[in-house]
């Protein structure tokens, strides 16, 4: 059975002419049944006969007002009051228009059992109305022709209201339909907007995050070596502030390529060359960097080259075998060393650091492990995001990272990522 459709507020208009049709029906009825039952008869009417008849005409008014003031109800109560204004009908030819307009607006409701019922109540009073009550009038008679004539009118006028108000409803429940479709159309727009702009936010963020923690943990170690140590002789010192200078001046470079990559549109990069990322093979000078730091770093990269040979060396790196690294996979890795690395001088400043790199079937294998932290460092403050951003980053390229300390009591990061063909 179909639901119903929703009970749409009307406006003024709308509800004034519907008591304007009622009205104007019922009126229209009532002058045919005065012309029917006063002027439609040769002889002149019998005093007695004449005030049984107004006082029918009476009645039939006085029922049609009372139906008119049940239609307020209808919306509420459509069956009962449908039910009632048909009962009306059947001493009251001047109820007909409220009974319609009530049967319109129950059919909207698309219930057939409401629907039948009040066809019931229908059907009965017109058989009473012309079958009963209209012959019992002084002087008024009628034909079995006429009757069936009338009540077959009866019962079409009633079809016709009742699908009419299944069309109105039908009609409502697609509107409805349609408004709501629109309505979730733009909640998932304006969701896919706020999900663009926080992808974009994390997206600005990681970037961020990878272009300055490395510089800006050199510098702080760079300064801390200056606040801390008072046995530097001047050539020191100046070589320690040439180094600081130096990588803050890389982080400026750094930090505007990247915000000007992201600030320009698809229309902006047309014809443009987007500036290089950094990859691993630029690994060599991210280790160098390091220790420089004062943080020396072993690379075992044998896993990458082909069978018979290998690489691995102190601070240096097998360059052949790191150009194997598809493009992506490179620049995903390469930033996940970055950060690791910066996570350990942070953490562990002056330990020496273990890097595996590894294929291991379809995967690259990145392992960083530096001896754990005994006790807190003083050093750079960090906002505890790096390796949440490394899990990220590692799972948008369908890996997975893990981190923490091993049996040995080593800090280790490893990252298993899957292996891009070009």
């Amino acid at each position: 059975m179909p639901e119903p459709a929703a009970s749409v507020p009307l406006r003024p208009w709308s509800r004034v002419w519907r008591y304007l049709a009622a009205l104007g029906v019922a009126a229209l009825l009532w002058v045919v049944v005065a012309i029917d039952v006063l002027f439609s008869r040769d002889d002149a009417v019998p005093r007695d006969d004449m005030d049984v008849l107004t006082a029918a005409l009476v009645l039939d008014m006085a029922l049609g007002v009372v139906a008119l003031a049940l239609l307020p109800l209808r919306r509420r109560r459509p069956v009962l009051v449908a039910g009632l204004t048909a009962a009306l009908s059947s001493v009251s030819a001047s109820a007909v228009g409220a009974s319609t307009l009530a049967a319109v607006s129950m059919s909207t409701r698309r219930r057939w059992a409401g629907a039948a019922v009040v066809g019931v109540v229908w059907a009965v009073a017109g058989a009473f109305y012309q079958g009963l009550y209209r012959p019992a009038l002084p002087g008024v008679g009628s034909s079995i022709q006429y009757m069936l004539v009338t009540w077959a009118v009866t019962i079409a006028v009633y079809v016709a209201s009742v699908a009419t108000g299944f069309y109105i409803g039908a009609r409502r429940e697609l509107l409805d339909t349609l408004q709501e479709r629109a309505e979730t159309a733009e909640r998932e727009q304006a969701l896919k907007a706020e999900a663009a702009r926080e992808s974009e936010r994390t997206r600005i963020a990681r970037e961020m995050h990878d272009v300055l923690a490395h510089r800006i943990s050199l510098v702080a170690m760079h300064a801390g070596a200056l606040t801390y140590r008072t046995d530097l002789t001047p050539a020191e010192t100046a070589g320690t502030a040439a180094i600081i200078e130096e990588n803050a001046h890389h982080a400026l470079v750094e930090l505007r390529q990247v915000l000007g990559v992201l600030r320009a549109g698809s229309s902006d990069l047309e014809g443009q060359t987007e500036p290089p990322q950094p990859s691993l093979r630029e690994l060599g000078s991210l280790l160098a960097e390091t220790a420089e730091a004062g943080t020396p770093v072993r690379l075992d990269a044998a896993g990458l080259a082909e069978p018979g040979g290998g690489a691995s060396s102190e601070g240096g790196t097998d360059t052949d075998a790191l150009a194997t690294i598809p493009g992506t996979l490179s620049r995903t890795a390469f930033r996940i060393v970055q950060e690791a690395l910066t996570n350990a001088r942070k953490h562990a400043p002056g330990e020496a650091v273990m890097l595996r790199l590894a294929r291991e079937g379809d995967n690259l294998t990145v392992e960083v492990s530096n001896p754990a932290p005994r006790t807190a460092p003083r050093g750079v403050p960090g906002a505890g995001l790096g390796l949440t951003g490394l899990q990220e980053r590692a799972s948008l390229a369908g890996g997975v990272l893990t981190h923490g300390v091993d049996d040995t009591g080593a800090f280790l990061v490893t990252a298993s990522l899957p292996w891009e063909h070009r």
